[in-house]
């Protein structure tokens, strides 16, 4: 861009300074090409907001010349983004740090109370609500229980926790910046996968498959409201605030009624062409046995065309160890504690771990094949003590796998925990508005 044309654009010095400062650097800021969204000086002066928030974020309280290193930006843009950043409340100064040398520093930070997002999990059997702060801390939690997930019983949940979040957070309120809304998604299908035998809940199930939840919340609420697949969330959560931090490649599994799964590689989530990227829970667990020929079919003419694997949903999901416990007359919420664990349960968590982490370990040496993995994070909803025992059985289960010719990857535990669902979610709308890139979740070093 030309001096000439950003003078003609009629926009201040300091806006065309930064214009300018951030065309000629741009190239060597940002590794990916892909960041860059055209040059008009609105849409520059935004990203490199975007671009200062992020330094700070990952790197702490940091002085301005800090700053200026990380991004590549100039001294006088990064002070100019700084004053108005201050000025919108979302930079607070530390305290002076003296040096050997120099001019003392005056540290920034993000101001925790600069910006508030809510997040709504929809689960089969709660809703969840979580309020998280700028620097991505939870600041008011709120469940509601049901037997089973009816559209008209969730929908007046919201209304009802939205109407309380507002109360909690009085004049808070007004910075928050919007709702991230997760979900399962082909809830609808469920009354197949759960056999329930209750005509309410099978119908209320079905009524989902037509039912638009994201529209149906966004005509509750003048915030603005963006959804997520619930594991996909709850990798993003894990990504932001867990092992991906510091594991570039990963692949992520959330273990609940469902297992499921998201995929971080290169710092980025994939969600694939269809949203399905990661979606483990359909990965087949051995080899269709179909007929070699139509003489086979002949001489077998009861026989089945096709034997269809299992899923892995159906050998590592929370769902089969709460029918079991069910069936032998126990309670199968117990799942969800630690209670889980004792002696009296042992005969159908044994039964369960040992089916599950087999499963869960094939997966993972199958996407390892793939996609050269570093890591495989392993969280859920389930008992923490049963989650860190599936941990342990996967661990074993992988030595039965030849690696040869593949790096074996880690087995993690994940650092969120069970509520990783609902926080991706309150992240979602974070990441839209102060982050470089609102279309994909972005965790990029600035070197």
């Amino acid at each position: 861009m030309s001096a000439s044309v950003i003078q003609s654009e009629g926009i201040s010095n300091d806006d065309r300074m930064e214009v300018a400062d951030s065309v000629i650097t741009s190239s060597t800021r940002m590794r990916d090409a892909r960041l860059m969204r055209g040059s008009n000086h609105n849409g520059m002066r935004q990203f490199n907001e975007r671009i200062v928030l992020q330094a700070i974020r990952h790197h702490g309280a940091i002085a301005k010349a800090d700053i200026a290193r990380l991004t590549q930006l100039s001294t006088q843009t990064v002070a100019i983004i700084v004053s108005r950043l201050e000025r919108d409340d979302l930079l607070i100064k530390q305290a002076r740090v003296r040096g050997k040398i120099g001019q003392p520093s005056v540290p920034l930070s993000l101001n925790p109370q600069g910006a508030f997002s809510l997040g709504l999990q929809v689960g089969r059997r709660s809703l969840e609500v979580v309020v998280t702060d700028f620097l991505g801390q939870t600041r008011h939690q709120l469940q509601f229980s049901y037997p089973y997930p009816d559209p008209q019983v969730v929908l007046p949940n919201i209304q009802q926790a939205l109407v309380q979040i507002q109360q909690a957070m009085g004049e808070n309120w007004s910075r928050t910046v919007g709702i991230g809304l997760t979900a399962p998604l082909s809830m609808h299908l469920w009354s197949n996968l759960l056999g329930e035998a209750s005509p309410q809940s099978a119908a209320a199930l079905k009524s989902w498959e037509h039912f638009d939840l994201k529209s149906a919340v966004q005509a509750l609420t003048d915030l603005p409201v963006e959804f997520a697949k619930d594991t996909t969330s709850a990798c993003m959560a894990e990504m932001l605030q867990g092992h991906g931090i510091s594991v570039n490649n990963f692949l992520y599994v959330f273990v609940g009624t469902f297992v499921g799964g998201g995929l971080v590689i290169a710092g980025h989530i994939m969600s694939g062409q269809n949203g399905n990227a990661g979606a483990i829970g359909s990965l087949p667990m051995g080899l269709a046995q179909g007929h070699d020929s139509e003489a086979d079919k002949l001489n077998q003419p009861n026989t089945p065309q096709h034997s269809l694997p299992p899923q892995l949903l159906q050998l590592a999901s929370g769902w089969q160890l709460e029918q079991a416990l069910a069936q032998a007359g126990l309670d199968p919420l117990v799942v969800h504690q630690d209670l889980i664990m004792d002696d009296q349960y042992s005969a159908y968590t044994q039964v369960w771990l040992a089916q599950a982490s087999r499963a869960l370990a094939m997966t993972i040496t199958s996407a390892t094949a793939l996609l050269d993995l570093d890591a495989a994070v392993i969280d859920g909803s389930l008992g923490p003590s049963l989650i860190a025992a599936l941990i342990k059985a996967t661990r074993e289960q992988l030595k039965n796998y030849q690696l040869e010719g593949l790096q074996t990857p880690q087995v993690l535990a994940g650092k969120v925990g069970s509520h990783a669902r609902a926080i991706g979610g309150a992240l979602l709308p974070l990441h839209t508005q102060f982050f470089p890139l609102k279309d994909i979740f972005l965790k990029q070093d600035l070197v």
